[in-house]
């Protein structure tokens, strides 16, 4: 089973990183969040807290198949220098591994030179900081082993496009109708 890890820093959005956690979570896919503050209570940018699965330093992020980055002003800036993460971008990237960004934090990887020459996507006025990316205007944009989206109400759709890479896109639909189009209630 494939599995993924979200890391939550200072300031991070809730509604991109809870999103992402309960679709996969739906989706049967194993999804943890991981606090890289050394406490497993992270608050986010709107002052709500919540308990990471687990601290950094536990995390066995070699055995991921996929790092996810939610956005947020400050949760950004904050996992841009944790450079033990940034590290591991590096190394995921270098192996062909999956990466996904919304909204600020596809400019993390702008910045550590590994949007350079891919399509990308994210939050409106972090465009410059897609450093060497083809920018597109598009809600979620997977170039190679790199999926971005531009914000909080992307988030279905990105969460969706995390499905299909680590499961099917079968079961991203799936999931998607069951939360949007669930008529039996």
């Amino acid at each position: 089973m494939a599995k993924s890890l979200i890391f939550l820093a200072t300031g991070y959005e809730d509604v991109e990183m809870l999103t992402v956690v309960d679709m996969l979570r739906r989706a049967g896919t194993t999804i943890n969040m991981v606090s890289i503050t050394g406490e497993l209570e992270v608050t986010s940018s709107h002052n709500v807290v919540i308990k990471a699965d687990e601290l950094f330093e536990n995390a066995d992020i070699d055995s991921a198949d996929m790092l996810i980055l939610p956005g947020g002003l400050l949760g950004t800036q904050n996992l841009l220098s944790f450079k033990p993460l940034t590290d591991k971008l590096e190394e995921f990237n270098s192996a062909g591994k999956f990466l996904a960004a919304v909204c600020a934090a596809p400019s993390i990887l702008g910045t550590l030179g590994i949007l350079k020459g891919r399509h990308a996507t994210c939050y409106p006025g972090f465009e410059e900081k897609l450093i060497g990316a083809i920018y597109q205007k598009k809600p979620v944009v997977r170039d190679g082993n790199i999926i971005t989206s531009r914000g909080m109400g992307t988030c279905i759709d990105f969460s969706g496009e995390i499905i299909t890479v680590l499961d099917s896109a079968q079961k991203a639909e799936e999931i998607k109708a069951k939360i949007i189009y669930n008529d039996t209630y």
